[in-house]
């Protein structure tokens, strides 16, 4: 018989690629998270959707749970924009509300996020005759019982939609208001094509002045100068998405010198298009050039996944290394409206997590 040959002393065997792939899954499974980008109605999963809609008397335009997730197929954002204001029908009550909420820090209390910085849409509802305090009431209950029960820091940002006036984005601050010890700042989402957000100068500076911070969708299928004008029109701390800064050079030197945090959103940056595959996102190369990018999940019932999930699909298709991983994660919490003592504390929980993981 042939005598296999001995291990050389200080030399390991080769293990095989899975079992390095499982041990970075389970890594990044435990990394302490923050999420930045997050609408709280996109988190409205096909069951309580269908269970709301019962609760309320609503008939959906959907037969059964499968049929909504088969409709998940979209050519652009104004396509998923579509089925997303459909599901916000469901939402009446302060306890629709609480449970769309309490359900989505329930899962990610299993994904480890110690933080989430969470969007929610007044105007859709409002413009159905749901009152602003309702929304908040619910949303605001269960922010309250996640962090008590599951550890989990939050904070709520009332985002305007741009395919609707400025005039009525002013409507919707004034009813923020009396509720702005709930509300850390107001952002900007919805159709972004056509609606730059110069559009919204005069709203953001009255924000600004009443004290509320401020974020703004630019980016996406705008244009680089959305993300200028985000900057230099409405002064955001930070601009989401923005993944279109590329075909700037100039904007991104002053992104990257500047360290404005990008919520960068992986899976619903191809499921709407922005790019063919994932492969082809340009997360990795926007960490590369120094820009102080994060990972987030946008709308993770429509796009197939929460923060952890895209995490890892960015992981897979962009060869993401550790380190990659935890400056993302480290981005996150510098980027986030905490205050100085809130980041430290993260800060130091994820470097003892790093230095005890050991990966």
């Amino acid at each position: 018989m042939e005598k296999l040959p001995a291990i050389l002393p200080g030399r390991r065997r080769k293990r095989p690629a899975h079992r390095g792939n499982r041990r970075v899954r389970a890594f990044l499974h435990g990394l302490p998270k923050v999420e930045l980008h997050l609408h709280i109605e996109g988190t409205l999963e096909p069951e309580l959707m269908f269970r709301l809609a019962r609760r309320n008397g609503i008939v959906l335009p959907w037969r059964s749970v499968d049929a909504v997730r088969r409709a998940y197929v979209f050519q652009n954002l104004q396509s998923f924009l579509d089925l997303y204001y459909a599901g916000c029908s469901v939402l009446r009550r302060e306890e629709d509300f609480y449970d769309l909420a309490w359900a989505y820090l329930a899962r990610i209390a299993g994904q480890n996020v110690r933080h989430a910085e969470i969007f929610f849409d007044p105007q859709a509802h409002t413009g159905r005759g749901v009152p602003f305090g309702t929304i908040v009431a619910g949303i605001g209950r269960a922010l309250d019982e996640g962090r008590r029960r599951l550890g989990i820091s939050s904070a709520l940002i009332m985002c305007f939609l741009r395919h609707l006036s400025s005039e009525a984005a002013m409507e919707a601050l004034e009813q923020a208001r009396p509720f702005q010890d709930r509300i850390v700042a107001v952002g900007l989402d919805s159709t972004e094509a056509g609606n730059p957000p110069e559009r919204f100068r005069a709203v953001f500076e009255r924000a600004r002045a009443e004290g509320f911070r401020a974020v703004a969708h630019a980016g996406e299928e705008g244009p680089p100068e959305y993300i200028r004008q985000a900057l230099d029109l409405l002064h955001v701390s930070r601009i989401d998405h923005g993944v279109r800064c590329i075909e700037d050079p100039g904007l991104v030197r002053r992104l990257a010198e500047e360290q404005v945090p990008l919520t960068v959103c992986p899976l619903s940056n191809v499921k709407l298009r922005v790019f063919p595959t994932m492969a082809e996102h340009n997360l990795k190369r926007l960490l590369d050039l120094g820009l102080c990018v994060t990972v987030n999940s946008d709308d993770p019932a429509y796009f197939g996944g929460y923060v952890e999930e895209n995490f890892e699909a960015a992981r897979e298709a962009l060869g993401l290394t550790r380190d990659d991983i935890v400056r993302l994660a480290r981005n996150a919490v510098r980027g986030s409206f905490l205050d100085d003592a809130g980041k430290e504390r993260l800060l130091d929980e994820l470097d003892a997590y790093v230095d005890r993981a050991g990966v």
